[in-house]
């Protein structure tokens, strides 16, 4: 079963988002904000990491340099899902090693298609 952490402080998202992998037999993680998601990484080690970027404490941009310095979470694919959409943020975010980089408002749909084709 592929793992997947899903760091957002939104719980709406979180909820769709978790109940759609769940549905797609995934074991879902939950992170409502950066620190969270870094206390998961260290005893979990996610396929997938759904990163949202403006998160409160730690932001997004900042978890995912600590995940990148992270050699057991070298296979991790990490997504921004952000309502951050100018050029410069997404190239900010491809920047520091995301995988992809999707805008809210989002289709589930587009998500988990991403999510997939990230683990083939």
């Amino acid at each position: 079963m592929k793992k997947i952490l899903i760091v957002d402080d939104e719980p709406n998202i979180v909820m769709s988002l978790e109940y759609t992998f769940k549905k797609n037999d995934f074991e879902v993680f939950i992170a409502r904000d950066g620190i969270e998601a870094l206390e998961i990484v260290k005893s979990d080690f996610p396929d997938v990491i759904i990163l949202d970027v403006m998160m409160p404490l730690v932001d997004g941009y900042a978890t995912l340099e600590h995940i990148r310095k992270d050699s057991n979470l070298s296979h991790t694919k990490v997504i921004f899902l952000s309502a951050k959409n100018k050029a410069s943020d997404i190239e900010k975010g491809l920047a520091l090693g995301a995988d992809a980089y999707l805008t809210k408002p989002f289709s589930i749909k587009k998500v988990v298609e991403q999510v997939l084709e990230l683990l083939q």
